[in-house]
């Protein structure tokens, strides 16, 4: 009888510690600290020195350190790191690594300067294909502030994995400078670049319920034409007016990607639960893609591929919504913006022709009127000229046609409806659940 008794007892304890966190003796057991997404690059594999843009990186690192800053969404005072050999065939040996906070030109502030250990040893090996989470680290970072992260890679380490359009200056610097607060060009060795070897997501603990949306996208979500160094990739944008709801938000966005086809990036569906449903606290993701998989075809990127139909459009955002739903995911559509005369005097200036406009005029009559999406943002009608529709208007434009600008990039997320994007996330009611984002 005692036995049972103990057996019964057991089983209340355990399942009020799973109802609520009250146990019999009155005491409430305080929530755990939760991780989410605050900033994000996507993997991309590293592309051979014939293809069209230069990769910005060298094919292969030995005893040099890279130092590459990011401007997270949400702030707190812990932090970890992930480090990406997703498309390697070779293990990465990471000698030491660190995170601090930035001065200016590479430099660190001193007493910022925090190790980066993994599993707590300073050194650490990523496998072939797989990723690395760092342990917490102990840094105050307040909401939409940068961070640097500096790591050592002692080994001969072939360039496989990278997100090539960071918007942001890096360094590539010779021998361990991770604890250095400024970096020595010893025999002119060090260099600069856009790209971003191996990092690719940076975490933070929260005691509240923050929550991460996602914004998965091509180069108008990565932000080609935005200003180096700015934080002004449309995405940045929303994560300022969001921020202070506790709401992070994180860029999926690679230059070049597509929803049906991979090329700079694999397709979409290959790439939804590495970059939207394995992040931390994501809730929402925001889905802007479609334009690359009409314009590319019979361009110098895909000179022999053939133009996807409607019905093939449909089906891969049916599939995205479908698969994100299963996750309890919401999913925000977005129209596809104008590009006639796109990418002018350039390899690809054949980008933009009458009958591609005419197919993504009819995805965005989709993307519309379907209710496949939760809610919907009509970009189109925010940056469209009212003169000539199929045109980027001129204050919007960065002056290739296709990608907006600064101006552009703020346009966008401030037309985006806040209650709209986050019903659903338990900041609002849920009558407005199914409103629909779109621009008037």
């Amino acid at each position: 009888m005692k036995s049972l008794h103990k057996t019964l007892a057991s089983a209340m304890l355990t399942l009020l510690l799973a109802v609520g966190g009250v146990v019999a003796i009155g005491t409430t057991v305080a929530a755990a600290p939760t991780w989410v997404a605050t900033w994000q690059a996507s993997p991309q594999p590293v592309w051979s020195s014939d293809f069209l843009f230069p990769t910005n990186v060298p094919p292969v690192m030995h005893d040099q350190t890279v130092r590459q800053v990011a401007r997270i969404s949400l702030g707190g005072q812990r932090l970890r790191i992930v480090l990406s050999n997703t498309y390697g065939l070779e293990p990465v040996v990471v000698g030491k690594a660190t995170l601090a906070r930035p001065a200016a030109d590479g430099m660190l502030v001193a007493d910022s300067l925090r190790p980066v250990t993994f599993g707590g040893l300073a050194m650490a090996t990523i496998l072939p294909g797989a990723s690395l989470v760092s342990d917490p680290v102990e840094l105050m970072a307040p909401d939409l502030s940068q961070v640097v992260v500096s790591f050592h890679l002692p080994e001969v380490t072939p360039m496989s994995t990278f997100h090539w359009d960071g918007r942001q200056t890096a360094w590539i610097a010779p021998g361990d400078q991770t604890v250095s607060v400024t970096l020595s060009n010893a025999d002119r060795a060090m260099q600069s670049t856009t790209a971003r070897p191996l990092l690719t997501g940076i975490q933070v603990e929260t005691e509240q319920s923050a929550r991460t949306v996602v914004v998965m996208g091509d180069s108008i979500t990565d932000g080609a034409s935005a200003s180096l160094d700015a934080d002004s990739r449309w995405p940045d944008f929303l994560a300022a007016r969001l921020a202070h709801q506790g709401v992070a938000v994180v860029n999926a966005g690679i230059s070049g990607a597509r929803l049906l086809t991979s090329g700079m990036g694999v397709n979409a569906l290959a790439r939804l639960e590495r970059d939207v449903l394995a992040q931390p606290g994501v809730q929402s993701v925001i889905v802007m893609l479609g334009i690359n998989d009409i314009a590319w075809p019979g361009t110098a990127f895909a000179p022999e591929a053939q133009r996807p139909t409607l019905d093939s459009l449909i089906a891969g955002y049916r599939q995205l919504v479908t698969q994100a739903h299963s996750r309890g995911i919401r999913v925000i559509g977005t129209t596809l913006t104008p590009f006639e005369d796109a990418l002018p005097g350039t390899p690809l200036d054949d980008y933009y022709q009458p009958y591609k406009d005419d197919l993504r005029r009819q995805v965005n009559g989709w993307i519309r009127n379907s209710d496949v999406f939760d809610a919907v943002i009509d970009f189109d009608a925010v940056l469209r000229d009212p003169a000539h529709p199929s045109k980027i208007a001129e204050r919007y434009d960065s002056g290739d046609h296709l990608h907006p600008g600064d101006e552009g990039n703020r346009a966008m997320a401030e037309a985006v409806d806040l209650d709209a994007l986050l019903s659903g996330l338990g900041t609002v009611s849920d009558d407005v659940a199914a409103k629909t984002l779109q621009e008037r």
